[in-house]
């Protein structure tokens, strides 16, 4: 075997991976042979940019792409509608028009990493193509296949029922459909998240009954801060792939240090025998981890940027956080020549997502007027012309009175 093709299996099994079923040998002799094998994974738009927990599953596809293997990027356009169910509750339903506006840039953030053009390009599949078609009828005998008990075998349905939340009968259609998008693909592998597993298993029990296919699982790490939240939209800490390169730089540099080798494994392009220096030096008293982290943020964003526009965010995040100088570039805000609550200056800002949000960062010492830090909420302020109002670390906002904007 050639040694290119040796070390491309050898990423495939390992980096970014947490297990692969029925077996990694499975996997690894499939990989071996000339055939030409289909994957999947599927991205649900039921928020409007991809994420970064999502890259570690695109620069898997990207591997096995990279190998002559067909890839299907599947947009589950149907299955958003519903939402994965949640461990707390039920999900809000969405209008198809919600989900169909939600993914209009996934393609173009997708293609940072995948390539949808060339001679082996990325497929573009939406499962309402086959689940929109479905009748009552089809759907009966597709139910079929599936077990009540193996349905509560899943964790977080345990959960919801001990916690007495309640658990609709439509959310155990989720892993059902989720199952017959491999059986009408015909995929030989899924990728996804540890967290899809009992999903992804679903669909290989399904594609061995009604196809007599032996499909592969591949589940992936998950990118998690150091209390075991995952970096995503419900826990509401993501990095967005359509941040701009100094706010994705800059949310980077905010990971804590135990993050920068489980980052560099789940969301580069770098080999595993680089993820393996890197936490070898993690553990060498004389390496600073910042400097690791900051080629970390570089890499990352070179990725979904690119490398001038890494070079660029690098300088502007260091201009602010080393040198305590203000960006280069600063939104301006008219304002009046009034008294302004703080907290309804900031949402006119737009400098947080909720009053309640902008609270706590008042109350955290987050918030600051020229460089002087506001303590309390209920405090009001009246603006001078070109005062500089401050909310987290990386948020700035020129205040221009609107009289003398006018003279």
């Amino acid at each position: 075997m050639p040694e290119n093709k040796q070390a491309q299996i050898k990423q495939i099994l390992t980096k970014a991976v947490d297990k692969i079923y029925p077996s990694p040998e499975f996997l690894e002799q499939k990989l071996k042979q000339d055939k030409k094998l289909t994957i999947y994974q599927g991205f649900d738009p039921t928020g409007n940019s991809l994420h970064i927990g999502h890259s570690v599953g695109l620069i898997k596809l990207k591997q096995f792409q990279d190998m002559g293997h067909k890839v299907i990027f599947l947009i589950g356009d149907y299955t958003a509608m519903i939402g994965d169910p949640d461990k707390k509750s039920a999900r809000k339903s969405l209008t198809r028009e919600q989900v169909l506006d939600n993914c209009k840039d996934y393609r173009k953030q997708a293609e940072k990493i995948v390539d949808f053009k060339g001679k082996n390009p990325v497929e573009l599949r939406y499962n309402s193509s086959w689940h929109s078609k479905l009748n009552f009828d089809d759907i009966l005998k597709l139910l079929a296949n599936f077990t009540v008990q193996r349905m509560l075998e899943r964790d977080l349905f345990e959960q919801r029922i001990k916690s007495g939340n309640p658990l609709y009968l439509h959310e155990f259609m989720y892993p059902v459909m989720q199952a017959y998008d491999s059986v009408e693909m015909e995929v030989d592998g899924e990728i996804g998240g540890s967290d899809q597993t009992f999903n992804m298993l679903q669909g290989r029990d399904l594609s061995k009954t009604l196809k007599n296919k032996d499909k592969f699982v591949l589940t992936t790490k998950l990118l998690e801060d150091p209390t075991g939240r995952k970096m995503g939209k419900t826990e509401g800490n993501m990095v967005r792939l359509d941040d701009n390169p100094g706010e994705m730089f800059g949310k980077i540099m905010s990971w804590p240090d135990t993050m920068i080798a489980l980052g560099y494994e789940l969301c580069t392009l770098t080999s595993v025998e680089k993820v393996s220096q890197v936490k070898k030096l993690l553990n060498q008293p004389n390496t600073n981890p910042k400097d690791l982290k900051t080629d970390l943020a570089m890499e990352i964003v070179s990725i979904h940027h690119s490398s001038k526009r890494a070079e660029a965010a690098k300088n502007e995040f260091n201009k602010i956080f080393s040198h305590k100088e203000l960006p280069d570039v600063i939104d301006k805000l008219l304002v009046m020549d009034i008294e302004y609550n703080i907290i309804d200056l900031i949402m006119l800002a737009e400098l947080a997502p909720s009053k309640s949000e902008a609270k706590r960062l008042v109350e955290q010492g987050g918030v600051k007027l020229d460089g002087d830090t506001i303590k309390n909420w209920n405090h009001n302020i009246k603006p001078k012309d070109n005062s500089v109002l401050k909310v987290g670390k990386r948020k700035f906002v020129k205040l221009i009175l609107r009289q003398q904007e006018n003279e």
